[in-house]
């Protein structure tokens, strides 16, 4: 739930100069942020440029009407909260108001306790309207909590770092192979940020073309392109006030790199076919598995943005390099699959905690959960054998794969890929040692079902 003694922005919208500032000052003595718009064109260009909480709009703007100039404020600013303030209160105007998307209504005179009765309901109600997108978020991963514990110094001393300066606004950079929990740290980090109960957003870069990509990032306007038939907001908006978490931003497309590093510089962008800036209270965090300093040197990532996001850099280890974590991690995964699937599964045999600990893992934790999750699904026993896990890890269990022993080339090749991996710092540091190109990896990977 918000923590309503937080700090609003809000925005003034009256035409008389001294109720304006008497209105103001109230507002700021208790210690929120406030903006002064005279007339509407002032408070819509004031809404686009920069976000705020809630508006006080009075019903009478000299000829203007507050009520008409409503469905306008929400236009530029999807999910503002607006107080209609009015010296003639009635019933049918309450009503009216409403109707057209007002959060309140407060008749004059009011005092400042009514002031904060009204900020007071509006911090709670975006607080659990960020609550109930955290929660979705949550549902939509599905995935237990539990990548970040651990018994290795190595990843300790990463977790330390990370959470020393996650309190801050710092730019974070997480590199590390697919898998690794990246995204799981990024929210652990929010969590424990002055922005927790502002929204966790994700974007995931390599999902969608430059075009959709751009509108997902920063909204359109209607009309913007074939198929904007309503204004959008993105996904820089929707994150106000919290973080904003670029997945694999490597493969942002070079189109929007420009955008992105206007953004993390100057806090500002614009919806797709609407030249004018808006302002982003954000906080950045960037994740990606590539080498971003091999990609700014192949002309494919900008160096200026490389540099912008690599404030702070956070490397998470592979699974691989954490031998002492892969066996409480998969017990502890077991405890919560085998409650997802409403399975009395207490543990794993012998043989199949070997297989566990043997293989390499170069899928990492994602690997590791995948193959948990299908243990607790085939086994009809209150334990999990060997035989209910993934052919691979049996493979790398009880292979005996020798040079000049009766085994095929292709056998071959295979296991020293595998031992290659379990030693290899990164898949391109694999590829490296190999000497094929991480693309042709990934195949004989896949064909090898490592």
């Amino acid at each position: 739930m918000a923590n309503r003694s937080d700090p609003l922005h809000l925005l003034v919208i009256d035409d008389e100069t001294s109720l304006r500032r008497t209105l103001r000052t109230a507002l700021e003595s208790m210690g929120h942020r406030v903006a002064e718009a005279a007339n509407g064109r002032q408070a819509i260009d004031t809404l686009r440029r920069q976000p705020f909480d809630l508006a006080f709009l009075d019903q009478r703007l000299g000829v203007e009407k507050g009520l008409e100039l409503l469905p306008e404020l929400l236009t530029a600013r999807p999910g503002l909260h607006v107080v209609i303030v009015t010296a003639y209160a009635s019933l049918d105007s309450a009503i009216e108001a409403m109707r057209k998307g007002a959060f309140d209504y407060l008749p004059k005179p009011f005092t400042p306790d009514h002031l904060r009765v009204v900020l007071d309901r509006s911090a709670l109600v975006r607080g659990l309207s960020n609550r109930v997108a955290a929660l979705e978020e949550q549902v939509k991963q599905l995935a237990p909590d539990v990548e970040l514990e651990t018994r290795e110094p190595a990843l300790q001393k990463v977790l330390d770092i990370a959470f020393q300066v996650a309190p801050t606004d710092a730019t974070i950079l997480l590199r590390g192979e697919s898998g690794t929990g990246k995204g799981v740290l990024a929210r652990a980090m929010h969590a424990r940020s002055q922005r927790a109960n502002r929204p966790f957003v994700t974007v995931h870069c390599p999902s969608l073309s430059a075009e959709l990509l751009e509108s997902d990032l920063f909204g359109h306007v209607r009309g913007s392109f074939t198929g904007a038939v309503r204004d959008a907001t993105g996904k820089v908006e929707t994150a106000d006030g919290g973080t904003l978490f670029l997945d694999e931003v490597a493969d942002l497309p070079v189109a929007l790199q420009a955008k992105l590093l206007r953004l993390v510089q100057d806090k500002t962008y614009e919806r797709v076919g609407e030249p004018t800036p808006r302002v982003a209270d954000v906080r950045i965090m960037a994740a990606t598995n590539r080498d971003l300093e091999a990609e700014v040197r192949a002309g494919r990532f900008r160096e200026d943005l490389f540099y912008r996001l690599n404030v702070i850099e956070v490397t998470v280890p592979p699974l691989r390099q954490r031998r002492t974590d892969v066996l409480p991690l998969a017990r502890h995964l077991l405890g919560f699959f085998q409650r997802q699937a409403g399975k009395m599964v207490t543990g794993f045999t012998p043989d199949a905690e070997a297989a566990l600990q043997a293989y390499p893992w170069p899928g990492n934790v994602r690997e590791l959960r995948n193959a948990v999750e299908r243990g607790v699904i085939l086994t009809r026993a209150p334990v999990v054998g060997v035989e209910h896990l993934p052919g691979q890890l049996t493979a790398a269990s009880t292979a005996k794969i020798e040079v000049g022993g009766p085994v095929t080339l292709e056998d071959l090749e295979a296991e020293h890929i595998r031992r290659i991996l379990a030693v290899a710092p990164s898949l391109d540091e694999a590829a490296l040692v190999l000497g094929i190109d991480p693309s042709t990896l990934y195949r004989k990977r896949k064909r090898a079902g490592l």
